[in-house]
């Protein structure tokens, strides 16, 4: 079949997907469901669980799903996921194949060799992964192929995130969040928990002062530091961290931050403490040339407004740590994913809940985009 004459507007539908959301407009999230991810049957013979991150590809209308397996279970990888949302709510999640991270060499990541926990899609046929730290617990930002797993280049990391006794990166409370703008010019990451340099992990009394870390990916090079502090503890028995974050402009201006916590209530049953905050850089003090921001008087963190206490929608929540801006909703506004990462445990589910995030108006792009497509298909329907 002759391809249709209006390829442009199919390469303006492709873009739409990608544009930025005006922070300014977003009004709130609406919950459009939820489901879990079935552990079984074997997905190219992996045990699907331990789901971290989450990231959408609007070239190819799929999801990227990372598992935080440090090859105990099955080698390190990420799986390929299609999501229904085709009605303006959840539908359906099929996980449709697992990729094995490799290293350059071609093979794949010993025990402990790699703890990948945030992942973005970088556009063309790759994705940056975030790992908080193999065996050494050296945190590491790579570029993996989509096709073939395989590491290319890794982004360096600051000499004051690297772990020593005193001084980085505490274990497991490293970099865990990672997405880049819609423009694909910044990637940003961020530590769960303060550097040790920096302060302590969260009490009840006071929140932990964790890092955003800013790369320019036109360089490759760290071009930012600001400080970001997490909520306080809801009570002594809990954690609570900065799990994941999404870039909602080219600037970099603008994000979205997911706090995580766990806690024992009533009767000492588990529980989840999970909040989206919106998330401004603007006038935050820069702090890459300080090793610590202990003691330091005058800086000025990110300003950070809750957004949705995910406590108010009433359900079972699971350990939800990675979140994404995925496709366009039939009513011109975007979806908002969060997966949770069931730790290999028979007692978790592989949660994955969709929101809709809610606009003043529909995105201008977004309605656009669906006039392209219109067209695309009418002339798909003439050839």
């Amino acid at each position: 079949m002759r391809l249709p004459k209006i390829l442009p507007s199919a390469l303006g539908a492709i873009a739409f997907l990608s544009t930025p959301v005006r922070a300014s407009d977003i009004q709130g999230l609406t919950f459009l469901g939820g489901t879990t991810i079935p552990k079984t049957p074997l997905i190219d013979g992996t045990i699907a669980g331990g789901l971290s991150g989450i990231t959408y590809d609007p070239v190819q209308n799929r999801y990227y799903i990372l598992s935080d397996d440090r090859s105990e279970a099955n080698p390190s990888r990420f799986y390929t996921a299609s999501i229904d949302l085709s009605g303006g709510s959840l539908s359906s999640v099929t996980l449709t194949g697992a990729t094995l991270l490799r290293q350059s060499n071609g093979q794949t990541f010993p025990v402990s060799g790699l703890d990948p926990e945030g992942i973005a899609f970088a556009g063309g046929n790759s994705v940056f992964i975030a790992s908080e730290g193999g065996s050494a617990g050296t945190p590491l930002i790579g570029q993996f192929s989509l096709s073939t797993g395989i590491q290319g280049q890794t982004l360096p990391i600051p000499a004051k995130f690297l772990p020593t006794a005193t001084t980085g990166v505490r274990d497991n409370l490293s970099l865990e969040s990672l997405t880049i703008t819609p423009n694909g010019r910044y990637l940003f990451s961020a530590t769960e928990n303060a550097l040790r340099q920096d302060g302590n992990t969260p009490t009840v009394a006071a929140g932990s002062p964790s890092r955003i870390l800013q790369y320019d990916l036109t360089t490759n090079q760290a071009i930012g530091e600001y400080l970001y502090n997490t909520d306080p503890l809801v009570n002594s028995t809990g954690v609570n961290g900065l799990v994941d974050l999404v870039a909602l402009d080219n600037s970099g201006q603008n994000l979205l931050a997911l706090e995580r916590g766990g806690f024992l209530g009533t009767g000492g049953t588990p529980q989840s403490s999970i909040q989206i905050f919106q998330v401004s850089l603007s006038g935050a003090t820069q702090i890459s040339g300080l090793n610590s921001v202990a003691g330091q008087s005058g800086i000025i963190p990110v300003q950070k407004t809750l957004l949705l206490d995910l406590s108010t929608l009433g359900i079972s929540l699971d350990n939800l740590e990675g979140m994404t801006l995925g496709e366009i909703l039939p009513n011109g506004r975007r979806s908002l994913f969060l997966v949770a990462d069931d730790n290999f445990s028979s007692s978790q589910v592989n949660q994955l809940l969709a929101f809709q995030v809610d606009t003043t108006v529909p995105e201008p792009n977004a309605i656009m985009g669906l006039l392209s497509i219109a067209l695309v298909v009418r002339g798909l329907k003439k050839s």
